[in-house]
């Protein structure tokens, strides 16, 4: 074991020690973890299968495949939403370790009302086996680096129309907390390419006597260089009322409109974005490759 003994934070806690030294033990006791963070507010978790592989005389995973096909995880709010990362004060040992395959896959898993078809798969990702003094047993996350480059794929495929009824669902919650009710809510997505894509979200919304349509536009495109720039992005509405409670909105809206982010340089070392893609039609899919 590593003599680095120093406090570790941010763990993902994995049960007790040891660690587990069969594929059936880490596939029982990844379902152990899943079944402690999402139990309260998901259904379907004795529908996952997890088959596991390690490798004799090594810390090291040599595949791991998790099939959520069934799983429902139902929204929650920011005090509900599980937070499973913990500290160790008094670290005992730590095994650095390789999962050199894992895979997900869901056909579909249904998150927050929408189907969602599916399919990742990560290689040579590096992690820590962290024991503490309580003799508990966790994940730490080790980094990657140019020298161990971390590579793979995600696809996730949704039907445009659930994705919009559950836009408006959330929509009438956040605008009834303010007093207002959302009457009608229509939503474009267009694609504009293999990278981006526009959408105008129109509105009708009443407040007491009080009943207007408001309009928000916005464009996202990412370019070769994996740079993604917000434009076009504008919320107006033909009542002058509405219009002058918009103005607050369309302030911070143009602080945006034009903004420039480098997905590929915000990522750690020893990941990089090679391509990600985003078909616009019946349904929307993207398209992650990492390495």
């Amino acid at each position: 074991m590593p003599d680095d003994l120093s406090p570790a934070h941010d763990v993902l806690p994995f049960g007790r020690a040891p660690r587990p030294d069969s594929g059936s033990a880490l596939a029982d006791r990844l379902r152990e973890v899943m079944t402690r963070n999402l139990g309260p507010h998901a259904s379907g978790l004795d529908r996952v299968r997890i088959d596991a592989a390690t490798v004799p005389g090594s810390p090291d995973v040599q595949s791991l495949d998790v099939d959520v096909t069934g799983l429902v995880v139902r929204a929650m709010g920011a005090a509900d939403a599980p937070d499973p990362a913990e500290n160790v004060e008094h670290v005992v040992g730590r095994e650095h370790a390789v999962a050199r395959t894992i895979r997900a896959q869901g056909h579909p898993v249904t998150i927050v009302g929408v189907a969602v078809d599916l399919d990742a798969e990560i290689r040579d990702l590096r992690f820590t086996w962290v024991e503490g003094g309580d003799g508990s047993l966790a994940i730490e996350e080790s980094g990657q680096s140019t020298e161990h480059p971390v590579s793979g794929h995600l696809r996730a495929a949704a039907s445009r129309d659930a994705l919009v009824t559950t836009v408006r669902e959330l929509a009438t919650k956040a605008l009834a907390d303010q007093g207002f009710t959302l009457t009608a809510l229509d939503v474009d997505l267009a694609s504009r390419g293999p990278r981006a894509a526009s959408i105008v979200a129109s509105a009708k919304i009443r407040k007491g006597f009080l009943s207007a349509s408001a309009q928000i536009t916005a464009t996202a495109e990412i370019d070769q260089a994996m740079v993604l720039t917000l434009s076009n992005i504008g919320a107006t509405s033909r009542n002058p009322v509405v219009a002058a409670l918009l103005l607050a909105v369309r302030g911070k809206l143009e602080q945006v409109d034009g903004k420039r982010i480098d997905l590929a340089s915000s990522l750690p070392p020893g990941v990089t974005l090679s391509d990600v893609r985003l078909d616009v039609g019946e349904q929307l899919v993207l398209s992650v490759r990492v390495g």
